[in-house]
């Protein structure tokens, strides 16, 4: 991973440079798309981005967990959780990058292509 985060400000720049609009404008337009889909996950409604994804809330509903530390039964209460389908397109945009699938290892990292007869032949 990469480790870099988008931003905000960094999506406002975005629009800024791509748009045309004024910053403050720029600004104002990222947090109204943003408000929007907040709001309509709130409502319960899912938020299909073409070519993107989409977004939508699940319920999760009471369940029993345990303490790692203790190994007690704690309740988890329920709640509501926010989930991301990515669009088969965005999966294929980011997956374009990888030209050649890179060979399958075994645990020990030497190549499976080699039988396991082969193997016990070289080793002996």
């Amino acid at each position: 991973m990469a480790g870099n985060t988008v931003t905000r400000a960094q999506l406002t720049e975005a629009v800024y440079q791509e748009v045309g609009l004024s910053r403050n404008e720029s600004a104002e337009l990222v947090e109204s798309v943003i408000g929007e889909i907040s709001r309509a996950l709130e409502r319960g409604e899912i938020v299909k981005i073409s070519s993107f994804g989409s977004f939508a809330v699940r319920q999760k509903g009471q369940r029993i967990g345990r303490n790692p530390k203790t190994g007690q039964e704690v309740p988890i209460s329920p709640r509501r959780v926010l989930v991301f389908r990515a669009s088969h397109a965005l999966k294929n945009q980011i997956n374009s990058s990888l030209t050649e699938p890179a060979p399958a290892t075994g645990s020990r990292g030497r190549s499976r292509t080699r039988s396991a007869a082969a193997s016990r032949a070289t080793s002996a």
